[in-house]
């Protein structure tokens, strides 16, 4: 039958009944796929009716009571969007449409299309042709590379399946079913043009407010992270255990680096995208990022394999149908609570330990921007920094040689701010090296500069190890000074030097607005003084820089400006210490000392006051990260194409179930 289709003569001439009888056979995928791709371009002009024939029958059967004819139209769709665009890769998108609707037609066959994929998503059809109606639109949204060059979208975005996704995620035994795949085609569709026109997608997914949709929204999203954090929880210990971790530890540390290759679960940018969308796009989302989920450990629930889902990479499945459908689960009442920013934030710490491969930098990064539209909002930030609300935040650190591994009982419940601070603090402290991630660490400090700004203009005084962050900072600035020559090959690291000296200008300037006790203020004079030598061979660096001439004379003598108080704390303790020293005979001062001096000396201290360190700019995508998502969409978009093989709902197992039916 398929051959008749690719013959010159309509198909319907001699055989009436023909398009009835095809949608009652068995779908053959491939050899419609390779039909299509096999046909050149004379060819092409010749049997245009017919194809056009089959993409409006296929359309009409979408409506027949029928349900095997359904299934049957639906995945002949499927083939017909790939084969095309295999077919015409080069082929613009104008052509494509007219040989599979006819352009003159191609207004109302889609409208009919996307009508009754609408239709079949909120009716009450089967989970399984609801399953497969989402499919298809990932198939058809996933078809070219770059998303933005696939016309089609145009009627997909005239026609707008929205609601139908939202309904999707509100109800939950839906969500349960459909919700991974209605938010990965949901943050696809978003990026769709997005910098060229007005995408009605954005404009509504900004302004949703109905409660139980958002949630739905949150609970995917929790869940799929949980998933990853789960899988990669159970690598964790399946590694430690046995004559491997025996070894390991009789030899040291040897086999750190072999031991991480191992640990590495691909990531899940489709999920991360959808959650930032989320989180940049709409107000509201915020409080969901809040809400609180028991923290299930997925792993006592009976999961049953589906035997139909070709095996796919750690992470990028959807988390298992029981786990999603059963809200009800057996919870351990020392169990604490969680939420998607706790999940979200154990994710980031794995992600983030590794970022050498294309994938996980990326992932990183976007994890980073993600924590960037946080770190600016006033509802997140009031949540962050609620002393009411407490959590244990387990985060993932990166096994050093030089550092215990520290087992995750002991931490304190604590502010979430406190885990978003630890997060930034580790990956500062791990991240020092020859490939040096030097986007990663401006946007890691920019997050602590905003959240300093909130505690500074909402006067909290968060009890945290600031130590930890100025130790972490100064050996930055310490490596970037012991790699001044490779660094600035690539990079312009007077910048994020910039950035550290004015972390560090906010603490003396506002310190005493936020800073928990006098104490930390004083110790915050010590962890200067102490460490006087880092920021004495910086100024000695941009002083140098800054009147020689080059390319970055300007960017240096910035920093130059910015360590005026820092020095002016250093040139006025430092004598004091020494002469503290030599009057009492002691050549080395303990800390309590050292403290003693700083206390004593203050009022003698003169300070220049400095403009705009409580100032930031606020994050936009447009134009600086437009090209980082234009290049993440497109990544996502070749990983969906690959995932939604058809195979993912064997033919049989749905023309089993429908046979019945009928």
């Amino acid at each position: 039958m398929y051959d008749e289709i690719f013959a010159k003569e309509d198909p319907a001439k001699n055989n009436p009944r023909f398009w009835d009888e095809l949608f009652l056979m068995k779908v053959n995928l491939e050899y419609l796929e390779s039909k299509l791709e096999s046909v050149n371009g004379e060819e092409v002009q010749r049997i245009q009716d017919n194809i056009n024939s089959l993409f409006h029958h296929c359309v009409q059967a979408l409506g027949e009571e029928h349900q095997i004819k359904v299934v049957n139209a639906l995945q002949t769709l499927c083939a017909l969007f790939r084969g095309v665009h295999q077919k015409n890769k080069s082929a613009s998108g104008f052509d494509i449409i007219n040989m599979l609707m006819g352009f003159d037609k191609a207004e109302q066959r889609m409208k009919d299309l996307m009508e009754r994929l609408d239709s079949l998503l909120c009716g009450d059809s089967s989970e399984s042709l609801k399953s497969l109606c989402l499919k298809l639109l990932l198939c058809l949204v996933t078809v070219t590379d770059n998303i933005s060059q696939n016309t089609i979208l145009e009627y997909v975005m005239i026609n707008s399946i929205f609601e139908a996704i939202l309904q999707i995620l509100s109800d939950p035994s839906s969500r349960g079913q459909h919700g991974y795949d209605a938010v990965v085609l949901l943050a696809l569709l978003v990026n769709y043009r997005k910098y060229e026109s007005v995408n009605p997608y954005i404009v509504k997914l900004s302004i949703v407010d109905d409660e139980p949709t958002l949630d739905g929204m949150g609970v995917v999203l929790h869940q799929a992270l949980t998933e990853y954090n789960r899988q990669y929880k159970d690598k964790e210990e399946e590694n430690q255990g046995g004559f491997f971790s025996t070894l390991t530890s009789m030899v040291g540390s040897m086999f750190i680096a072999d031991v991480d290759e191992k640990l590495s679960v691909q990531t899940n940018e489709a999920i991360l995208l959808a959650l930032y969308e989320a989180v940049h796009l709409n107000r509201n989302f915020i409080t969901v990022l809040a809400q609180s989920h028991p923290e299930i450990d997925i792993t006592v629930t009976p999961t049953t394999p589906t035997p139909t889902t070709p095996t796919t990479p750690l992470g990028t499945t959807p988390p298992s149908l029981d786990v999603m459908n059963n809200p009800e689960l057996p919870l351990d009442p020392n169990l604490q609570t969680s939420n998607l920013l706790i999940t979200f934030l154990k994710y980031a710490s794995i992600v983030m330990q590794d970022t050498k491969d294309e994938h996980r930098l990326n992932s990183a990064r976007l994890c980073l921007i993600i924590l960037t539209c946080i770190a600016e909002d006033q509802y997140a930030n009031a949540f962050l920094h609620d002393d009411n609300i407490n959590f244990r935040v387990s985060l993932h650190r990166m096994p050093m040689r030089h550092r215990k591994k520290t087992p995750g009982k002991n931490i304190p419940s604590r502010p979430l701010v406190c885990a978003v601070l630890d997060l930034m603090v580790e990956f500062i402290v791990t991240h020092m090296m020859k490939e040096f991630p030097m986007d990663l660490y401006l946007r890691c400090v920019q997050i602590i500069h905003k959240l300093l700004c909130y505690q500074k203009k909402c006067r909290i005084r968060l009890h945290y190890t600031w130590r930890e962050l100025w130790s972490a900072v100064i050996n930055l600035l310490k490596f970037l000074l012991s790699n001044e020559t490779a660094l600035l090959a690539k990079h312009n690291i007077f910048h994020l030097a910039l950035l550290v000296v004015n972390l560090f200008n906010m603490f003396i300037t506002y310190g005493d607005t936020f800073l928990p006790t006098s104490n930390s203020y004083d110790e915050l004079y010590y962890e200067i003084v102490r460490m006087h030598q880092v920021f004495d061979n910086l100024y000695c660096m941009v002083l140098r820089v800054s009147t020689n001439t080059g390319q970055w004379k300007e960017a240096a003598s910035k920093v130059t400006h910015a360590l005026v108080n820092i020095r002016a704390i250093i040139n006025h303790f430092n004598p004091k210490i020494e002469s503290y020293a030599a009057v009492n005979h002691i050549s080395q001062l303990s800390e309590e000392q050292v403290l003693e001096v700083v206390r004593s000396n203050y009022d003698t201290l003169t300070l220049k006051l400095q403009d705009g360190l409580d100032q930031f700019e606020r994050y936009s995508e447009q134009p600086k990260e437009a090209a980082f998502f234009k290049e993440l969409v497109r990544s996502i978009s070749l990983n969906v194409r690959k995932n939604v093989s058809l195979n993912t709902l064997s033919q049989d197992v749905l023309l089993k179930e429908f046979s019945t039916i009928s």
